[in-house]
């Protein structure tokens, strides 16, 4: 989906970052922003230090990959000495560097590879202040699904009465409220533009993401359906909510979550998929795996193999026990991985063994988490047959991700065999996997796009809900 769960620095498309002069910094609090240069890549990043109580913490941000404020561990700082470990599902990164001046430079170590990183003085980022007083109120909320508590953010419009609502569902991976990816907040926007609509929108941060408790990494598509299931309970209760006008909006996995949703409550009053799947989760991927390789200009002969080599692994895990005979067919895929990497690239793979041994460890641990077996198992299309709501599918005809044309025609094909009869379906032309307009669809072009959604995107959904909800236009 639009991310994956383990996280190697290594393998995502990487931008430099010019660092700008700043005044001397004689302390280490405050941010300071830079790039990590590995495998002839640069990664841009931002380390914030800040006293807690008389000891020293630090979160670091990597904005391209929508990483933001991620703990780090193992802080020690004897100036000019600073280092401090980045922990991650997958693998663990260690910084060590030394502060002169203005800079702080060092070496960067992950999984046998090693590179470089600098970084300087920069800004805090600010929330940037609205041009006028909202027309709507916000309300920071907390609901529970059992012994999980989830927080988030309900915007309301500021007429009295009780108002249709919408509860936005992110897509997968640790996500916080606002669906924050490369410093743009799409929940946000999403949800600005419905409650200047008089909808109201609750929005809400992942499991183990914000304030919310739990593990995301340890629940499944299910475990999410019953986390959004507790949210239209808790709207329904509201006195400023109509209970009988609230609908769901799911992006990516939140178009798998809404119909699993939908498909257990008739207190569901529509529900709209945003680049939903319609296909078993295993063809999804293959199918993604295989047109980003080949946006991003891997030779076709290379593709083919790769995703050869994937499918006969993700067999392999579903009716092998034996998980070194799995291990073995990841190792193949890392090994041919090698040989086509440059000689920049090789050059900063300090120990190949442990290189070769801590990707294979990552995919495993990856392809056999509760989560992706639950997704490369599942069907949408008998969940989908069940939806009795109205819907809303909407896709990007250039998304590479959830390619467009074979989930609409799946998802269409199970409401209608399910007998829905108040079903919509649209692709926005030329609009990526987040709606953003796009030439390629290339996932590694996210970050350089303006952050907005293509012409007519937010008042299509607006729109729709609208007729649904007897909301006057």
């Amino acid at each position: 989906m639009k991310k994956q769960i383990f996280f190697f620095l290594c393998f995502f498309v990487l931008l430099s970052l010019c660092v700008k002069p700043a005044v001397t910094q004689t302390k280490i609090e405050g941010t300071w922003e830079g790039v990590v240069e590995v495998m002839g890549q640069k990664l841009d990043m931002r380390v914030h230090f800040e006293k807690e109580e008389g000891e020293l913490k630090a979160y670091i941000d990597f904005p391209q990959q929508g990483i933001k404020r991620m703990a780090l561990q193992e802080i020690l700082y004897e100036h000019p000495k600073i280092s401090f470990v980045l922990k991650t599902p997958a693998a663990v990164a260690y910084f060590e560097g030394i502060i002169e001046g203005e800079n702080i430079t060092g070496e960067f170590k992950q999984s046998g590879i090693k590179g470089k990183f600098h970084l300087a003085p920069g800004k805090e980022e600010e929330e940037p202040e609205p041009s006028e007083p909202l027309p709507y109120n916000e309300e920071e909320v907390t609901f529970e699904n059992g012994d999980i508590k989830l927080t988030g953010t309900l915007t309301l419009p500021k007429k009295s009465g009780r108002h249709p609502a919408v509860i936005m569902i992110t897509g997968s991976g640790p996500q916080n409220r606002d669906e924050e990816l490369f410093g743009w907040k799409i929940f946000r926007d999403i949800a600005d533009h419905l409650t200047r609509n008089d909808i109201a929108v609750l929005r809400y941060d992942d499991r183990g993401v914000g304030g919310s408790t739990g593990n995301v990494f340890d629940a499944t598509s299910e475990d999410f359906a019953a986390d959004v299931l507790s949210a239209v309970k808790f709207l329904r209760a509201r006195s400023d909510i109509n209970p009988s006008r609230v609908g769901l909006c799911g992006h990516s996995e939140g178009g798998i979550v809404a119909p699993l949703s939908a498909s257990q409550s008739k207190d569901v009053a529509f529900i709209i998929c945003l680049s939903g799947t319609g296909i078993i989760g295993k063809e999804v991927l293959l199918t993604q795996m295989e047109l980003i390789a080949r946006a991003d200009g891997t030779p076709e002969q290379e593709t083919k193999k790769y995703i050869e080599d994937v499918r006969t692994a993700l067999e392999m895990i579903k009716k092998e026990p034996d998980e070194d005979k799995v291990k073995s067919v990841f190792m193949d895929i890392v090994s041919k991985q090698l040989e086509t990497m440059t000689e920049e690239q090789k050059k900063d793979i300090e120990d190949v063994d442990a290189y070769l041994k801590n990707q294979v460890e990552g995919m495993y641990k990856q392809f056999s988490s509760p989560w992706f077996e639950f997704f490369l198992e599942y069907d949408p299309a008998p969940t989908l047959e069940k939806v009795a709501c109205s819907v809303l599918l909407l896709f990007g005809e250039l998304d590479l991700q959830v390619p467009a044309e074979m989930n609409n025609k799946a998802m269409v094909k199970a409401l209608r065999k399910g007998g829905n009869k108040d079903f919509t379906a649209k692709i926005f032309p030329k609009a990526n996997h987040l709606f953003q307009s796009a030439k390629t669809g290339s996932p590694s072009k996210y970050a350089k796009l303006p952050k907005e959604f293509v012409p007519g995107f937010l008042d299509y959904i607006t729109d729709w809900i609208k007729k649904r909800v007897d909301i006057v236009m």
